[in-house]
């Protein structure tokens, strides 16, 4: 399928635009990317965004025909169903991933609001509330849980790269950036993202933007 754009926020800030980034990358599908700065940040829709998104937000996928489709995690199944390996062939592990896919889609505000993502950032003195504790231990449960029946499998969330590894990832860069200590399992799954190179791909091309958002840099 080709003609396909994927009208995303900036890099090093837009969590929810490197989803399905990461997610077509990995299933092979050409696609041209379309970066729209994010703000303004004053209670107003962005009217480049508005332009590409009828949600008003980013990350949007055109598809050839014109059809737009917006939320990340539904741009993922989309992307599974061009390419079925984005999804664990093992049914249950397959429900279990898509699972802990929605609930990262859903949940974790307290995490999204504490530590947001900054690609260019490290700051691992960073004080969080209790709320943001419970979630980031909640997101170590999921992992656990999906590494625990795909151990044998690869070094992913279920063995190989799959959806759920692309709605997790961002969170792997915010346990980054704000020096997290995690089991050594989430550990690893996370050296496992930050080492891959469709990964490393959007981490250099974020560091590399000048656009800045002062409210998330002063966070």
């Amino acid at each position: 399928m080709t003609g396909l754009v994927l009208a995303i926020g900036n890099k090093n800030y837009s969590s929810w635009s490197m989803r399905p980034w990461l997610a077509l990358r990995w299933g092979q599908i050409a696609f041209t990317e379309q970066v729209v700065p994010l703000g303004p940040r004053n209670g107003q829709p962005n009217p480049a965004i508005l332009a590409l998104s009828d949600s008003g937000r980013v990350p949007v996928l055109i598809l050839a025909d014109g059809t737009r489709l917006h939320e990340s995690l539904a741009i993922g199944e989309w992307a599974a169903e061009q390419t079925p390996a984005l999804w664990p062939a093992d049914p249950v592990l397959r429900a279990l991933a898509r699972s802990a896919s929605a609930e990262m889609h859903a949940g974790f505000a307290a995490l999204r609001r504490e530590l947001p993502m900054n690609l260019r950032r490290r700051k691992p003195d960073h004080t969080i509330s209790a709320a943001a504790e419970a979630d980031i231990a909640r997101i170590e449960a999921l992992w656990q849980g999906l590494r625990a029946r795909s151990a044998s499998l690869g070094p992913w969330l279920c063995g190989t790269r799959s959806v759920v590894d692309a709605m997790f990832a961002p969170v792997a860069t915010r346990f980054r950036t704000y020096g997290t200590a995690l089991s050594p399992v989430c550990q690893a799954w996370c050296d496992t993202v930050l080492a891959d190179p469709d990964f490393r791909a959007w981490d250099q091309a974020g560091a590399a933007e000048t656009w800045t958002i002062p409210e998330t840099d002063a966070a």
